[in-house]
């Protein structure tokens, strides 16, 4: 039996997932709004992603499954490993994604060559895998103590060290677009809370504590890069550290905020490969994932990452919607199948609406309005269902 992690495990394990310079980086594009409505945006969005990022992790860990298993109650067996298939090919993408950043930031501090620092973080990554996620309680302690200071002093250096506010407001992000990828970075973890919450003492206190710690510093970090681009003029973290004589303590942050990140990407791509084959080692997958993601860091280019996060939000957005719906309101017993056919085709309905809502500039973003029209047509096609067994609490 897995050992149970405790609340201030989770909390540990969601401030490393919050502590990335990829969020730092997507909240440098928040400065064409100005600081005021960028932070108001980034409040919004995160308030709504987090939300979700409760709901998907409170049904996983009261169903005692990994995310991947329980959507299988929701779309059948073989319904469920489609989403665990592509929940995979969309962690080895965020893998390759956050190894690159890393590299990329890391070699602006030290330069020795880009694929070298992919290599160095693959590795670590790879050790963070080896050690597990239950074993991993002193190493992260230490290490989510020391990028807490570091992170605290990146903000000082960018918001109290007498920068002063430069324009930067165009006309390239408009209101409702930054919403949404404020909305983006908590969804995407979607398909990924439940893997570490089924393994809590206490599932509904350690979701929540997990959605907040994850809400505060992911916001945190999208204010660091909004400000670092507002207050310095410089999109580039690395070298804003590096300028403000952070030195060895930059690399640090870089380095080892990287790997305390993806290595949770990593770790739940093995997870969910165990609901495609059950027969797979989900660690052995994590590894091979990892090194993977370090290839493709090596080999192409990511600079631009607004249309991955688009892509995710529209596949996992109506998922967690059926779930929710299911679980928290029609509260469906269902028989073991191989599709939900149903349920797939109202998914299909609700991506198609968060790829037509991409089209229109509403001020609360898309993924929120897609989410309320894919639960009112299951909650409808639900009820017009009256054979459909459901449970009792």
């Amino acid at each position: 039996m897995n050992k149970k992690t405790s609340l201030f495990e989770n909390g540990l394990i969601w401030f490393g997932a919050g502590v990335s310079i990829a969020e730092i980086i997507t909240g440098t594009y928040f400065a064409a709004l100005g600081f005021q409505t960028g932070l108001a945006a980034i409040l919004i969005g995160h308030i709504i992603g987090c939300v979700m990022l409760f709901l998907s992790g409170v049904i996983g860990g009261k169903l005692g499954k990994s995310a991947m298993e329980s959507v299988k109650v929701n779309f059948g067996l073989k319904g469920g490993q489609l989403f665990a298939l592509l929940n995979v090919l969309q962690l080895l993408g965020w893998t390759a994604i956050m190894i690159y950043d890393g590299a990329l930031s890391a070699s602006g501090v030290f330069e020795v060559g880009h694929w070298v620092w992919c290599v160095v973080i693959g590795a670590l990554i790879v050790v963070w895998i080896l050690i597990g996620i239950t074993n991993l309680g002193k190493v992260n302690t230490v290490a989510m103590a020391a990028l807490f200071v570091l992170t605290l002093i990146l903000g000082y250096l960018i918001f109290f060290n007498g920068n002063q506010m430069t324009n930067m407001t165009d006309d390239s992000l408009s209101f409702g677009a930054a919403v949404e990828l404020a909305v983006a970075m908590p969804l995407s973890w979607l398909p990924l809370i439940s893997d570490y919450t089924r393994e809590a003492k206490e599932p509904v206190k350690a979701t929540a504590v997990s959605a907040i710690t994850y809400g505060i510093v992911s916001c945190f970090m999208y204010i660091i890069g909004m400000g670092a681009a507002i207050f310095t003029g410089e999109i580039d973290i690395a070298q804003i550290m590096l300028k403000s004589g952070l030195g060895i303590a930059a690399l640090l942050i870089v380095v080892f905020s990287t790997v305390t990140t993806t290595f949770l990407d990593a770790y739940s791509a093995g997870v969910s490969s165990e609901s495609i084959f059950s027969k797979l080692k989900g660690k052995q997958v994590a590894v091979v994932v990892a090194i993977l993601g370090t290839i493709g860091a090596i080999l192409f280019p990511m600079d631009d990452i607004t249309d991955f996060l688009y892509l995710i939000g529209s596949v996992f957005a109506p998922m967690i919607a059926v779930q929710i719906a299911d679980y928290f309101i029609i509260k469906r017993e269902k028989p073991a199948g191989e599709f939900d056919w149903v349920n797939l085709v109202i998914w299909v309905v609700g991506f198609a609406i968060y790829r037509c809502l991409m089209q229109v500039d509403l001020i609360c973003g898309n993924t929120l309005p897609d989410m309320l029209v894919t639960i009112l047509i299951c909650v409808v096609v639900a009820f017009a269902r009256k054979d459909l067994p459901r449970r009792k609490n």
